[in-house]
Formats: structure tokens, sequence, C-alpha cells
């Protein structure tokens, strides 16, 4: 499919089967769904298929019903592949094996194609050997049986997502909202990421690297949140900021205060501050004209020579490469064939608690 520009649309199929869970086969049309240029053109054509056309099972009480079988997937430049109950199962009890249809679909997807799963899906890409000797994540509630089935995948049953480039995981329901925006801010900056959070109702930003849940399920009496310091925090980015005022914001003294922080975050509150130093470095490169100095006082880096240091830490690029990527003529189809060569690729990479970086070989230029 073709915007109005001509343009062909970064298509995305998701791959759906028996046992589906509805709400992540929604989120990948949302989020993909809401995502759109400067002119209001829809970034990228979304597509489900089925292992065959027709009534596919939910994990509920009703049906949908897919018009499209898996000859789909050869022309996916994104393949999404979520959840279904019976994952497990399929993966033939215990065995580590797809079925022969599962099989056959998967090998119609091209080579390059960027492919993902929600929650349990990845069952599905780790029996294909899609994660061998990669990071990958799943449900905390499978990681016993993915490590038992799989054992040369690198596991990380602690965060919300992983990025390995052109294989993505994320651990459950939620996190696939987070997985979806995190490729749509690959594809096209953090501008249109941050427009489709607003559209959906979402935070825009949770760095992979966070933690899946809190362990302790309920809050302990009479302890109050971080919130306010994390609010008071982002009204103050342009200065230095202290773990004193942060703690004082919430009355608490600076030991309770970082505990607390990271139950509730997943990460110390210093790589939380660079995480949004980075996001408004981002946001101010992709739209407004404040030289890389001004930018670097308004973000709370200081000096240039800071701002390269963290975005090439963080991103892989330097500030002047970002705002030549997602200030252009406008963003290209994104990664996979069509006119034009795409939108550099620049990835924030979950790990470690906060905002990595990785040069892999792809799409785009990406600086180690």
């Amino acid at each position: 499919m073709r915007g109005g520009d001509g343009v062909r649309r970064h298509r995305v199929v998701v791959l759906v089967r028996d046992g589906m869970l509805p709400i992540e086969v929604g989120i990948v049309h949302r989020i993909f769904g809401e995502a759109r240029s400067a002119d209001g053109e829809r970034l990228y054509e979304l597509v489900t298929c089925a292992l065959e056309p027709g009534e596919v099972r939910t994990d509920t009480d009703f049906t949908v019903c897919v018009a499209h079988g898996p000859e789909a997937l050869a022309e996916a430049d994104t393949v999404v592949v979520p959840a279904s109950g019976a994952d497990y199962d399929r993966t033939e009890h215990g065995a580590g094996r797809l079925s022969a249809e599962l099989a056959e679909a998967l090998e119609r997807i091209r080579p390059g194609t960027r492919i993902a799963s929600i929650c349990t899906g990845a069952f599905v890409l780790a029996a294909a050997g899609l994660l061998d000797g990669r990071r990958a994540t799943t449900h905390w509630r499978s990681v016993d049986d993915f490590r038992r089935l799989f054992p040369h995948v690198e596991l990380d049953a602690d965060v919300l997502y992983t990025d390995e480039g052109d294989v993505l995981t994320a651990a459950g329901v939620a996190s696939g909202i987070d997985l979806c925006l995190h490729m749509v801010r690959c594809d096209h900056g953090a501008a249109v990421a941050n427009d489709v959070a607003r559209r959906t109702v979402v935070p825009p930003h949770r760095e992979g690297g966070q933690a899946q849940y809190i362990r302790r399920p309920m809050p302990e009496p009479q302890v109050s949140s971080t919130g306010r310091a994390r609010a008071w925090a982002l009204e103050h980015l342009d200065r230095p900021v202290t773990l004193r005022e942060l703690a004082g914001c919430e009355a608490m003294s600076v030991r309770t205060f970082t505990r607390r922080f990271r139950e509730e975050v997943g990460i110390s509150p210093l790589q939380w501050l660079t995480q949004q130093r980075i996001e408004r470095a981002r946001q101010l490169l992709e739209e407004t004209e404040l030289t890389v100095d001004r930018i670097a006082a308004e973000a709370g880096f200081g000096t240039a020579a800071s701002l390269r240091q963290h975005l090439q830490s963080a991103l892989g690029v330097s500030p002047r490469m970002y705002r030549n990527t997602f200030r252009g003529p406008g963003p290209g189809p994104g990664p996979g064939p069509g006119p034009g060569p795409g939108p550099v690729r620049v990835e924030a990479v979950a790990g470690g608690g906060g905002a990595g970086a990785v040069a892999r070989g792809g799409w785009g230029v990406r600086g180690a």
C-alpha cells in the first residue's frame, strides 16, 4: 500500500494463532496504526494473517475472522508474533519444536525482515532458532519452561523488552506497548513515537531494562511514591539535580528515596534522570532549530561535548546525525524494501537497567 505521496508504507504483519490474546493483537494495530508523518500520512500498513484464512479462536468467548493466510508474511517489513494460550503446547509439549504448519509459515519470511514477539510469542521465535545466542525475554511465569526448552537463548527474565536489531522480544501484554513504541521511535524518531503515545494515552517511553513487575505486590503502608520528585525533576532538567533535592521532594532520606525509586521505576534515580535528559535532547533536536550548545544546556548536560558523549553512548549517533535524520525531508518507508533510503536506524537498547547502545549491521547508519 502507498501513501498519498506515493511512498510505499512499511508493512507490519501480525501472525495470529488459535488461542490468541486479542489485547496483544490490538496493541500492535493501535500503536503502529496511529503513527503519522508531519503531513498526517500513515507511516505503516497493518496486515493480520493466520496459518490459514478464516476464524481464529481467542482465549476469550469470541473468535476473530482473519482474511489473510501465511502468504502475507512474504511481503512483511516487520513481523510481530503475539502470544497464544497454547504456545507451550505448540512446542510439542516441551520438545521445543514447531509444528510443520507453523515452521512452513515462518519460512516465508524474507531474510532481513524485522521480527518481534510479545509475551510467550518468544517460544515461537526460539523454537525457530531465531533467538539462539541472543538476548530475549518472555513472561515471567514462563521463564523456567523457556530456559529448559531453549538453553542456547540468553534469557533476561527481568526486563520489559529486548532489542537485538532484527529480532525483538517483549515480556508481556503491557510491555508490548513499550516495544511497539520503541520500534516506532527507532524508525521515525521520538516526536512521532511521543505523538502516538499521546494519542493512545500511555507513557511515551519506558526503557526496556526496567523490571517486568514490582516484586513486592503491595506498597508498604504510609509510604509515599516518588512521583512528585520525578515531576519536579522534569521541570528542572536544565539545571543540576541532586539526589538530596529529589529525596527532599518526598521528605525521605536519600537512602530510602533511592531504594523506593528503584522499586517503583526499576532503575536508579540517576539512570532515570539521564534517560529523561536524553529524551529532552532528542525532542529539541527534532522540533527546534536550537544550536547543540543550547540544547545541551536546556537538557541539563551543560556542554555540547557532554551531550555528544551521552547521545553517542545511548543511541550510537552524534547530535548532528540525529537531527539530520529526523529533521530531513521526512521519514522514509522505514526498514525494509521501498523507494529511497530508509531513515538512519537509531536504537536505545535495553540492558543494565538503563539506556545502552550497540552497533549492528543493517538499515542506515549506526555508530559504535
